[in-house]
């Protein structure tokens, strides 16, 4: 790779870039307009939900997007606040420092800083490959657990009860119901009409900024009833100003007790923004690099923390409006920072009047897209395994908690890795007619069998794990054949590797077999694991006339109409070609 580019891989912004033209330019400004507008209601309703002021669910969206646009390789992918992984740094922290105190801002920032860090270097070790030790059942049930909780966490401020910030969604509920007859009438009113009306307009006209219109509405509407005044509480004060550069000050005990929170979120935040990245890129046509998202993302995290941003990643909803909007690149995502930052210049006094409950409301809708209901129907007619699996997550992160939910469904995947890997599928052949094709007779009962011949395919890499099962499911079918059984053909084309304990089952099962007067062929096995059993004494101690290319020659060679002298090419079991 020539230092171009390699350049242009660690920096797409330059490759695109070159080829920018008109088109794009007004393609990314409606786009980035759109989003950005998009973005100032959301990005405060996330910050709230997060336990942070709503000015710096703003902050976050303005650092963090540019960085991810000049190194990012996803043209679509609308990276700012988001309501899984603000649920997740009010979750990790909230046990350190009470949300909205500066304490907990400290922790938030210092949380962003460890995502960053971590994220980064993953993507410069190409550790992508770490988010397959979470499966989409596991993390559908994990979300799906996570919008239940999230939409309880805002019925506090949805309907004006002073319910105990809570991710535990029993106690909510417990609460609610104990303080049913202190829910505040206007609050209620402004809260659950703002849902309709979000939802209508979307339905109404889906290009609409539905969020900011209703903010707009319940703003004026607040202002000229003297809502604030009656008991409607209200966002009130938002500092004027851009983020200013600053040095985030923290001790190593800090970031051990959010290490768990860290790798969480650096995690959970990838996974989400590379899901919806690969979908837009499917799309339209081109390819992203998983690796290289981790560098782009962990930078945008790590930069944003210098600008007091807190953790953020790749938003669903918004990269679909994106994509509509007809983005062309990453200039999109610098025009919405650019609207924020104007917003944040000069326009956070029009938000004084905004109501919490208004931002619930926003929250409560955007959430309603994780509730992933149509995954729990496929997998109950599709695999009932990964329901389960799926199951197990969503409860225990409703009633154990959200980290512990993610735990849970880490180890569950291996356990079922694990088992997986020790109980492989194997078959017995039978063959099709009078043709060369041969099938699992439990699929295709009319296939025929010999009585004197079994052919045995597993699939697999034969090592510790799943030697025994291997043994035991031969050992079934030899006993099933009887005493008429001559020969075993071991089809071993999905072998793809052995290891010592393999080794050393496959020469116990040669001898026991001798010694049973049964004979083993090895059909079809690829040259590595033929030059394992070349090195081990496998092909010495069974004889290098037991050893074929094909199963179907091993069964035409105990029929006796095999010549191996005819063979092309040869048989040589340290040909590695294959």
């Amino acid at each position: 790779m020539n230092n171009k580019s390699a350049l242009y891989r660690y920096i797409p912004f330059l490759d695109w870039i070159r080829s920018y033209s008109g088109d794009d330019l007004r393609g990314d400004a409606n786009a980035g307009l759109t989003v950005g507008i998009m973005l100032i209601p959301q990005g405060m309703a996330y910050a709230v939900l997060a336990g942070l002021p709503p000015v710096y669910g703003l902050y976050a969206s303005i650092v963090p997007l540019i960085i991810y646009a000049l190194l990012g390789t996803s043209r679509h992918l609308a990276v700012g606040p988001v309501a899984l992984i603000s649920l997740l740094v009010l979750a990790g922290i909230s046990d350190f420092a009470e949300a909205g105190t500066e304490r907990f801002i400290q922790l938030a920032i210092l949380t962003a800083l460890g995502v960053g860090v971590v994220q980064l270097l993953m993507g410069l070790l190409r550790m992508g490959f770490m988010v397959n030790f979470l499966s989409h059942p596991i993390l559908a049930g994990f979300t799906s657990a996570a919008a239940l909780i999230i939409a309880a966490s805002q019925i506090r401020n949805l309907l004006g009860v002073p319910l105990p910030r809570s991710n535990q969604l029993l106690e909510i509920g417990l609460a609610l119901f104990n303080q049913i007859g202190d829910i505040h009438l206007f609050t209620t009113i402004i809260g659950i009409g703002s849902i309709v009306a979000i939802i209508l307009i979307r339905r109404w006209k889906s290009t609409l900024p539905a969020s900011l219109i209703v903010v707009i509405i319940t703003i004026l509407i607040t202002y000229l009833f003297d809502l604030h005044n009656r008991g409607l509480t209200v966002v009130g004060d938002i500092p004027r100003g851009l983020p200013s550069f600053s040095l985030v000050g923290f001790e190593i005990t800090d970031l051990q007790m959010l290490l768990p929170t860290i790798l969480v979120i650096s995690l959970i935040s990838y996974i989400e923004s590379v899901a919806v990245a690969k979908a837009i890129a499917n799309k339209r046509g081109y390819r992203i690099d998983p690796n290289q998202e981790l560098v782009a993302l962990g930078s945008a995290n790590l930069g944003g923390a210098f600008f007091q941003a807190y953790p953020t990643a790749g938003g669903f909803s918004r990269t679909a409006v994106n994509d509509q909007a007809n983005a062309r690149t990453g200039i999109a995502s610098v025009i919405s920072a650019g609207v924020i930052a104007l917003t944040v210049l000069f326009l956070t006094p029009l938000f004084y009047y905004l109501p919490n409950a208004v931002l619930a409301a926003i929250i409560i809708v955007a959430v309603f897209g994780l509730f992933d209901n149509e995954e729990i129907v496929h997998l109950w007619k599709t695999d009932r395994r990964d329901l389960f699996m799926l199951m197990i997550t969503f409860f225990a992160t409703l009633f154990i908690g959200i980290e512990e939910g993610i735990a849970v469904g880490v180890i569950i995947s291996l356990i079922m890795v694990i088992y997986s890997s020790t109980q492989p599928h194997s078959a017995e052949l039978g063959q099709l007619g009078s043709s060369s094709n041969f099938r699992n007779i439990n699929r295709y009962p009319e296939a025929r069998i010999e009585e004197d011949v079994l052919i045995f395919r597993f699939d697999s890499s034969l090592y510790f794990a799943n030697v025994e099962h291997f043994r035991d499911s031969l050992q079934a079918l030899i006993e099933k054949k009887g005493a008429t059984l001559k020969v075993i053909i071991l089809d071993a084309s999905a072998i793809n590797s052995i290891d010592s304990t393999g080794i050393h089952m496959l020469k116990k099962l040669v001898k026991d077999l001798n010694e049973r007067e049964i004979s083993l062929y090895i059909a079809s096995a690829i040259g590595p694991v033929r030059d394992k059993l070349k090195t081990a004494g496998i092909i010495e101690l069974m004889g290098q006339e037991n050893f074929f290319f094909d199963f179907i020659n091993a069964l035409a060679y105990h029929h006796g109409d095999f010549d191996r002298k005819n063979e092309s090419p040869p048989y040589s079991p340290l040909q590695t070609n294959r």
